[in-house]
C-alpha cells in the first residue's frame, strides 16, 4: 500500500513525464487580490493567465496546492467533522492546460493515472458532464461526452445541471463546464443493492467525488454574461485527502495516514478510542483538520487576530477548542501539541511548518489559554444570568443576551444552549437569530463594495510593466478603467500601459501623485495590485481616455516612504544582531508617517536593548551606505547569497535582492528605496510592545518625522522644567514631586477612612425595623460612587436580616445602591436587582443587578425620599 507522500510523488511524476512543469504551492493566504482572502482553489494562482492578461511560465503546469475552504461561496467549515471527506485545509493536486490540450487530453489522463497509474478499478467509476443550463444559454457537453464514452458506459456518465458541473471561480471570474470524476468504494453487498449512479452527487460519505476537470473557456462579468476568453484552458483539482483514502483502501479520510498520525497521538495522550462514540469522533476530526487550517495559515503570515483573514484563523481555532472543551472534556491548551505530528507528515512538501514549529505551537498555545479563559468567563456570566432571572416564568434564555455572549465574549450558541438544557431551561434561538441578522446587515452595509467591468480604452498588447525603480514619472497610456461603488462613494480604477506608481505590497503602501495630459489633471489616490495587475485609484474618469497622460508621482511623499522602507531593512539586520538570529519578520507598514515592524520575539525590548538597536541603524545611516540592487535573480541564487526570505511571500522563478552592505542586509524585496542611507538622515524607535503571542512590534520615525519628534519632545522638556522652576536635574525634581504627592494621597485616604468610619457608626444608628426586617435608607455624601459602593458592603456585613438602601448625588446624578444580607438572601423573599430596578423609576432612571447586590443612575436627585418611600413599602409587602 503506497503512503500518502508516494500518491502525492506519483501524481506529479505523472505529469512531468507529460511535459508540465511542476511548480511550488502558492501561500495560503492571498495578499493581492480583492476578490479573494484565502486560496480556495489551485487555480487562484493562475487567474491572470486564464484571463489573458499574463503570459503563464509554461503552457502545462501540474502542482500540489494548499488550500483553505472558509468563507465565501466555497465554504466547506461547518460540514468538517460531521462527515468524514469535507475539510477546511486540504491539498489540490491539479494539472492546467492555458490554451494547449483541451478535453480528450485532459479525460484520457485522469482515466489512465486514477485506473493504470494507480490501479483504481474501472468499474467504481463514474463520471458527470454539464448537462446545460438555459439562463448561462449554453447547451449539454457533447465533446465531453464523446470523449469518455471512451472509456466508460454511457450508463456511468451522468449529466448533470449548473449547480455540479458548472465551475465558478465567484460571481465574477473565470468559469467553465467541468467534468467530474466519482469513485465509489462501498463494499459490494451495498453495491449490490444500490446501484453507484443513484448515489453520486448525493452527499454519501463512499460515493465521492474525488476529481474535478473543468474546461476553462469563460469568463464570467458583473451582469451575468459569459465572454469567450482568450484561449481555451484546461484547470483539474483533485483532493489528496479523498485520493489516499481510494487508494489505501479506506472508506474514510481520517482512516488514511495523513490523519490517523493524530488519532494516534490523541488516544495514546488522553485514553480516547476513535469510532466508539459518534460526539468524541466529531471532535476529534474537527481537532485534527482544524489543526492543519490554522498551522498553514500561520507558517504563511497570518496570526490569529480580530480582523479580516486572522479573524477567520481565529474562529478555525476556537472551533476546534471548543468541541475539545464540551465533547471530550478537555480544559486546557493541548492542540498545540499536535503540531510536532503535523510537521512529520508534511516534512517533505511543505518545509516551512518545520522552519516555524516553534513559532506555531507558541502561537496556538496562547489563543487557546485565551479561548478557555473565554469559556470561563461566559459560564460565569451565564450562571449571573440565571440568578438574576430566577424569577423568569417562561424560564427561558433570552436570545440577546445568548447574542451579547457570542458577539462580545466569542461564547458559541450551542454552548449556551447545552447549559440551558443542563439547568432545565430553553434558549430563544430565534431571537439570536434576529441579533445575529442585524450584525450581518450592519456588517454587509458597511463594507459593499460592487466594481463594474472593465472598459477597454485600448487593447493590451502586452502586459503592463512597473517603470518606478528608475525614474517618477513616465508617459502612459491608459487601457481600461472601471468605477466601483462603496458607502463613501464612486470609486474609479485605472490600469496603464506602464507605471511608476508602486502599488501597495511588502508591507509599503501604494504611491499617489497625478496623471496629466494638457490642462486635464486626475489625482492618483492610491495604488494596489489586483493579482500581478497594477490598479490607480483615481478621484475622477478623464472625458477622453485616450491619448499620451504623464504618470507623475508624488516624489516628496515618495522620499519620506524610501527613508522608512529602507530603515525596515537597517531595523531587521539589527535586531537580529542584538536579540539573535530567532528573530524573523512577521508584518509590516512602511508609510510616509512612520515604519511600523512586527518580529517574533518571546520577550519585552529592554531600555538598553531598543538603544542599541538605535544605535546600530543610526552608525549604518552615517555610513551612508549604498544601494545594491540585484534584479532577476533565480530564487536558488539570492537565497545562496544569504537572502532573507519572508514566509507566507509568494516569489516568482527570479528576484529582486536589496543589498545595504552585504556583511549586513541582504533581502528579497519589491519595495522602493532610497539610492544611500544617508538620505534616512535619523532613525528614533518611539514604541516597542506585543501583538501576539511570541510576536513584537517596533514602530520609529525616521527623516522629518524624526526630527519632528525629537524637536517636540525637547520643546516638552523645557516647558516641564520651566513648570518645576528650572532645576539642575528635572527628573530628581518630578521623582521628589511624586514622592510628595504620593505622600499626601496617603493622608488624605487615611482621613477618608476615619470619616467613613464615623459616617458608619452614624448610619447604623439609623436602622429601623419593617415587616420583621431591619431597614437602612440613607442619603450619603461620599467623595465618588466607589467609595460610596464601598461604604455599602461595609456596611452590609454589620447588618442582619437586612436591607441597605444608599443614594448618593454625583453632580446631579443619582447612584442609588440596594444590598442584601446573606441570611436575608437564603429566604429567597427578596431581590436586590428587582429592588432598584423599581425604585430607580423615582429618581427617572433604571438598573438591575444580582440577587444581594445591584446598582442604579437616574437623574432626578429630587426623587431620593420618594425613593426610600418606596423601598420602605416594597419591603413591608
Amino acid at each position: 500500500m503506497k503512503s500518502s507522500k508516494e500518491i502525492r510523488q506519483s501524481f506529479l511524476d505523472f505529469f512531468q513525464s507529460r511535459a508540465h512543469a511542476i511548480v511550488a504551492s502558492a501561500p495560503i493566504i492571498i495578499k493581492d487580490d480583492p476578490t479573494l482572502m484565502f486560496t480556495n482553489a489551485g487555480m487562484n494562482q493562475f487567474k491572470d493567465n486564464f484571463l489573458g492578461i499574463k503570459e503563464p511560465n509554461a503552457l502545462r503546469i501540474a502542482n500540489t496546492q494548499k488550500c483553505l475552504r472558509v468563507s465565501g461561496k466555497h465554504n466547506d467549515l461547518e460540514e468538517v467533522g460531521h462527515d468524514t471527506y469535507h475539510h477546511t485545509m486540504f491539498e489540490m493536486l491539479g494539472n492546467w492546460s492555458f490554451g494547449d490540450y483541451y478535453k480528450r487530453e485532459a479525460i484520457e489522463w485522469a482515466w489512465e493515472y486514477l485506473t493504470k497509474s494507480e490501479g483504481v478499478n474501472p468499474e467504481d467509476l463514474y463520471a458527470t458532464i454539464f448537462g446545460g443550463d438555459e439562463e448561462l444559454g449554453l447547451g449539454e457537453d457533447k465533446e465531453a461526452l464523446e470523449e469518455w464514452k471512451k472509456w466508460l458506459p454511457e450508463k456511468r456518465i451522468l449529466r448533470c445541471g449548473k449547480k455540479d458541473n458548472f465551475w465558478e471561480m465567484g460571481d465574477v471570474g473565470p468559469c467553465g463546464p467541468c467534468s467530474e470524476l466519482h469513485v465509489d468504494v462501498r463494499s459490494p453487498a451495498e453495491k449490490e443493492k444500490v446501484p453507484g449512479a443513484q448515489l453520486v452527487n448525493m452527499d454519501h460519505p463512499q460515493v465521492i467525488e474525488v476529481w474535478n476537470l473543468v474546461f476553462m473557456e469563460f469568463n464570467k462579468d458583473s451582469k451575468g454574461s459569459l465572454e469567450q476568453l482568450p484561449a481555451k484552458n484546461v484547470d483539474t483539482g483533485m483532493g489528496l485527502e479523498r485520493l489516499v483514502m481510494v487508494l489505501q483502501g479506506k472508506t474514510s479520510n481520517y482512516d488514511t495516514d495523513l490523519f490517523s498520525p493524530y488519532i494516534d497521538f490523541l488516544e495514546k495522550e488522553f485514553g480516547f478510542q476513535y469510532g466508539q462514540n459518534e460526539e468524541e469522533s466529531v471532535a476529534i476530526r474537527v481537532v485534527i483538520d482544524h489543526l492543519r487550517a490554522v498551522c498553514f495559515s500561520i507558517a504563511d503570515g497570518e496570526l490569529p487576530s480580530n480582523t479580516g483573514a486572522g479573524y477567520v484563523i481565529r474562529r478555525i481555532l476556537r472551533r476546534a477548542s471548543r468541541y475539545a472543551f464540551q465533547f471530550l472534556g478537555i480544559t486546557k491548551p493541548f492542540i498545540y501539541n499536535l503540531v510536532d505530528v503535523l510537521v512529520k507528515v508534511y516534512d517533505q512538501i511543505f518545509p516551512e511548518l518545520a522552519a516555524q514549529s516553534e513559532f506555531i505551537k507558541t502561537t496556538i498555545q496562547q489563543e487557546e489559554k485565551s479561548f478557555l479563559h473565554t469559556l470561563a468567563r461566559g459560564t460565569q456570566l451565564f450562571e449571573n444570568y440565571l440568578a438574576e432571572n430566577a424569577g423568569k416564568a417562561d424560564k427561558q434564555v433570552e436570545g440577546k443576551f445568548a447574542f451579547k455572549l457570542y458577539d462580545t465574549f466569542g461564547f458559541p450558541l450551542d454552548l449556551t444552549g447545552l447549559m440551558a438544557r443542563e439547568k432545565g431551561w430553553t434558549l430563544d434561538v430565534d431571537g439570536f437569530n434576529y441579533q445575529m441578522g442585524i450584525q450581518r446587515d450592519r456588517a454587509r452595509i458597511a463594507s459593499q463594495i460592487k466594481t463594474g467591468d472593465w472598459v477597454e480604452v485600448s487593447p493590451m498588447e502586452e502586459f503592463p510593466h512597473f517603470t518606478g525603480y528608475e525614474r517618477s514619472a513616465d508617459k502612459v497610456h491608459i487601457l481600461r478603467h472601471r468605477t466601483s461603488e462603496a458607502n463613501s462613494g464612486e470609486i474609479y480604477q485605472l490600469v496603464l500601459d506602464s507605471t511608476p506608481f508602486y502599488p501597495e505590497g511588502g508591507g509599503q503602501v501604494g504611491d499617489t501623485g497625478w496623471l496629466r495630459k494638457g490642462d486635464n489633471i486626475i489625482q492618483v489616490l492610491d495604488t494596489k495590485k489586483e493579482n500581478d495587475l497594477i490598479v490607480h485609484f483615481v478621484n475622477e474618469l478623464p472625458s477622453d481616455a485616450s491619448g499620451t497622460w504623464v504618470a507623475e508621482v508624488d516624489t516628496d511623499r515618495r522620499r519620506l516612504i524610501k527613508a522608512n522602507h529602507s530603515a525596515t531593512h537597517l531595523l531587521h539586520a539589527a535586531l537580529r544582531q542584538v536579540l539573535g538570529t530567532h528573530v524573523e519578520q512577521r508584518g509590516s507598514l512602511v508609510n510616509d508617517k512612520l515604519l511600523r515592524f512586527d518580529f517574533s520575539h518571546p520577550t519585552k525590548l529592554s531600555p538598553e536593548e531598543i538603544m542599541q538597536i538605535e544605535r546600530i541603524v543610526n552608525e549604518k545611516v552615517a555610513e551612508g551606505i549604498k544601494l545594491v540592487e540585484h534584479r532577476d535573480v533565480p530564487i536558488a541564487k539570492a537565497k545562496e547569497m544569504g537572502a532573507t526570505a519572508l514566509f507566507g511571500e509568494k516569489y516568482g522563478n527570479t528576484v529582486r535582492v536589496i543589498v545595504f552592505d552585504s556583511n549586513y542586509s541582504i533581502e528579497l524585496c519589491g519595495g522602493i528605496h532610497v539610492d544611500n542611507t544617508q538620505e534616512i538622515r535619523l532613525f528614533k524607535i518611539v514604541s516597542e510592545g506585543s501583538v501576539a503571542a511570541g510576536i513584537r512590534r517596533v514602530e520609529a520615525y525616521t527623516s522629518d518625522g524624526a526630527f519632528s519628534f525629537l524637536s517636540n519632545k525637547v520643546e516638552m522638556m523645557l516647558q516641564m522644567k520651566e513648570l518645576l522652576y528650572n532645576p539642575k536635574n528635572p527628573v530628581k525634581a518630578l521623582r521628589d514631586l511624586i514622592d510628595r504627592q504620593k505622600k499626601l494621597e496617603k493622608k488624605i485616604q487615611k482621613l477618608q477612612q476615619e470619616l467613613a468610619g464615623g459616617l458608619k457608626d452614624d448610619l447604623l444608628k439609623q436602622i429601623k425595623v419593617v415587616n420583621g426586617r431591619n431597614l437602612l435608607t440613607a442619603k450619603v455624601d461620599t467623595p465618588s460612587a466607589k467609595e460610596m459602593k464601598a461604604l455599602a458592603f461595609d456596611l452590609i456585613r454589620d447588618l442582619k436580616n437586612g436591607v441597605l438602601v444608599l443614594a448618593g448625588n454625583f453632580g446631579g446624578k443619582v447612584n442609588l445602591i440596594v444590598a442584601l444580607t446573606k441570611d436575608l438572601v437564603k429566604t429567597g423573599d427578596l431581590h436586590a436587582g428587582d429592588l432598584v430596578r423599581e425604585i430607580a423609576e423615582e429618581v427617572g432612571g433604571g438598573g438591575g443587578g444580582q440577587v444581594h447586590f445591584a446598582s442604579a443612575g437616574g437623574k432626578n436627585p429630587a426623587g431620593i425620599p420618594a425613593a426610600f418611600s418606596k423601598a420602605e413599602k416594597l419591603i413591608s409587602k
